[in-house]
């Protein structure tokens, strides 16, 4: 139905399930872990498994290949409970429905599908929990960040079979993956319009090596790291869409990737909250609760409000793509508001909790080093208002 939703306690039936749902999961399974794996830089591997028993790890798949055909709305609020959770299994969920899955569903044939959704979109730990079927976005390179279009990764059709060469940077989910979107260059002379996009296999290719895992400051159970292809072959048949059609096929993911990440900048946002409320009520300052503060309360008041100002942008930007509108301009909204909302709500929250949010005994410094790459990729903050500016200029100009 074209109803809007404002609140959770509005959602249809579905979709306060999948709330509920997630929230428990997090509670229960997520949040009392995230601090151990963020110091030892550790992959939730069972978590990961039990979130895609959950189903949450095919969320807008087609049920035909696996996967729960949930709409954006319900990802959105899917991502925000898990990141609320834990920011990492949030980004390793996002990059692998968003990033991964979606343009093979809105690109690919039904053979690429059977291939490379039906055993992604429920991706089970073999028995030995050696290898579990988990996709990654190769679109950014050393030399190119928020110019796509830049891409120096090449493509030539030899025989009956692509020979990529390149270095794809800042690649999440890289040394858990299986399978690889990768953008290249197929047509130098076209500059974007010469970008195509393929679907790489990642295990046993020769000439495809990842680089060590980056050092980062937040989201740290997660694993970010270079694909490197030196001559990598793959079947002709592994091309997606079209020929010259990559720069297209990246754009419409990273719209829907921008309501993923603003679902987990919002749970970011969410747990900071929790964390400096919590801690408000509990701590006794001039012979009384902090809560009791007015200063408190003004850094309480402006995390709720930037936090659920952010969500219903989200929840807009959700609703709009599952109506089939064009949606361009409120994911990059929503994934801007949202981001920043992040930042602000952890940055205020270790305030709340003083030399307690400094250290790494409470979740709030955590929440902090999360929220900050939330404004970067998918499009920086700086990006994003291009893109919003670009389409109301267009707009105006009829």
């Amino acid at each position: 139905s074209s109803r809007r939703y404002t609140t959770h306690k509005q959602l249809p039936e579905e979709h306060q399930m999948i709330y509920e749902m997630c929230r428990k999961f997090a509670d229960e399974e997520l949040a009392p872990n995230a601090g151990e794996w963020d110091k030892q830089h550790a992959f939730p591997t069972e978590a990961i498994t039990q979130l895609s028993e959950l189903g949450l790890m095919g969320i807008n798949s087609s049920p035909d290949n696996n996967g729960s055909g949930l709409d954006a709305l319900a990802y959105a609020i899917a991502m925000e409970e898990i990141s609320r959770g834990c920011a990492s299994v949030g980004v390793i969920m996002s990059a692998h429905n968003s990033l991964y899955l979606s343009p093979i569903d809105s690109f690919g044939t039904d053979a690429q599908k059977e291939r490379y959704v039906t055993p992604y979109a429920m991706p089970l730990t073999d028995d030995d929990g050696s290898q579990m079927n988990i996709g990654c976005f190769g679109l950014s390179e050393p030399g190119n960040g928020s110019d796509a279009g830049a891409a120096s990764t090449t493509a030539t059709l030899d025989g009956s079979e692509w020979v990529i060469n390149g270095t794809k940077a800042w690649i999440t989910n890289a040394h858990e993956a299986t399978a690889a979107i990768v953008f290249a260059t197929t047509d130098k002379s076209l500059k974007h319009k010469g970008i195509s996009a393929f679907i790489v296999p990642m295990i046993d290719v020769e000439g495809f090596s990842l680089g060590a895992k980056e050092d980062k400051l937040g989201i740290r159970a997660s694993s970010t790291a270079n694909l490197i292809m030196d001559n990598v072959r793959i079947p002709k048949d592994n091309l997606l869409g079209q020929p010259g059609e990559g720069f297209k096929i990246a754009m419409k993911t990273l719209d829907g990737g921008r309501i993923g990440v603003a679902g987990q900048a919002l749970g970011i946002a969410s747990a900071a909250i929790d964390c400096a409320v919590n801690y408000a009520l509990e701590r006794t300052s001039f012979g009384a609760p902090i809560s009791k503060l007015q200063s408190i309360q003004m850094k309480i008041s402006k995390m709720t409000t930037a936090r659920d100002a952010a969500r219903l942008l989200t929840w807009r930007a959700a609703m709009m793509k599952d109506a089939g509108e064009k949606y361009t301009r409120e994911a990059a909204m929503a994934k801007l508001m949202a981001s920043e909302a992040a930042t602000m709500c952890a940055h205020q929250s270790i305030q709340v909790l003083g030399g307690m949010g400094y250290v790494s005994d409470m979740p709030a410094e955590r929440h902090y080093r999360d929220a900050r790459i939330t404004e970067i990729y998918e499009g920086t903050s700086e990006i994003q208002h291009l893109v919003i500016a670009g389409d109301v200029i267009k707009e105006y100009q009829g």
